[in-house]
């Protein structure tokens, strides 16, 4: 090959490799989120900035942006947590839709990603609503429990109904449980949730919220399912927020969360 050839070879290969890696990181700019390039056929937008709390809203003393990933901590020099405080999405109150997100929790960490929620206004950054529960323990990860309203609603390994009040039945909470709650299916053996969750690593959570069903997985695993035909507690849209709730000290981790409209 002579070297005029063989310059202009290398000329086009290197032209060819800026355009692929230009376009391999291209963001694409949409208002107040970013589209993720990975996810956009899918239509999700990510709901996370890099460095900063932007485009969410609760006590910096216990949340914090650290390289794409969101922490909630209880730190043991710090003073006692009080009541569960939320960091709150300010990107909406959806419907309709799928929410994904990364995961790691510290052994004693207790948290949770609420949904279709509104403010308790009695509290500063407080949420009432459905909840995708979370524990260092793993006893409640997935689990669906409604914070300050009718607690749970389904157990890990539950597919339940929540049937419309009747006369002679409203409902109550009662061993932190609805009252009125019917057990229609079993998602998994004890062995099979408890594989589902890889303890101290990251795992996947993902919710998803169409009409009156409300689904959780972990790491792909249906783990709880809530078909909720209560017309007078349910909810069809709402706040987004993610918990730290009170106790000892310990740490949560979220990044690469992401979400779809359905809606």
């Amino acid at each position: 090959m002579n070297k005029m050839i063989k310059y202009g070879y290398l000329t086009v290969t290197a032209s060819f490799l800026m355009l692929a890696c230009n376009a391999g990181n291209t963001k694409h700019d949409q208002g107040q989120h970013t589209v993720l390039d990975s996810s956009v056929q899918e239509g999700f937008v990510a709901m996370l900035d890099s460095n900063t709390l932007k485009g969410w809203e609760g006590d910096s003393s216990y949340w914090r942006m650290e390289s794409g990933i969101l922490i909630g901590e209880i730190k043991a020099d710090a003073e006692p947590l009080k009541n569960n405080t939320f960091l709150i999405w300010k990107g909406g109150e959806p419907g309709d839709f799928v929410l994904k997100s990364q995961f790691r929790i510290s052994a004693d960490g207790n948290s949770g990603i609420n949904y279709r929620s509104e403010r308790f206004t009695e509290l500063p950054y407080a949420l009432k609503g459905y909840q995708a529960d979370i524990d260092g323990q793993h006893h409640y990860t997935g689990q669906n429990y409604e914070e300050r309203n009718r607690t749970t609603l389904a157990y890990r390994g539950q597919q339940t109904e929540i049937p419309n009040p009747t006369a002679g039945e409203s409902g109550a909470s009662k061993g932190n449980a609805w009252s009125t709650l019917i057990v229609r299916d079993t998602l998994a053996t004890a062995k099979e949730l408890a594989d589902a969750v890889k303890v101290g690593d990251w795992n996947e959570i993902e919710i998803v919220a169409k009409g009156n069903k409300l689904s959780h997985y972990i790491n792909g695993k249906l783990i709880s399912e809530v078909v909720d035909n209560d017309e007078l507690h349910r909810k069809q849209k709402g706040l987004i927020g993610v918990q730290v709730h009170v106790g000892p000290p310990m740490k949560i981790e979220y990044k690469d969360m992401k979400i779809k409209m359905l809606d």
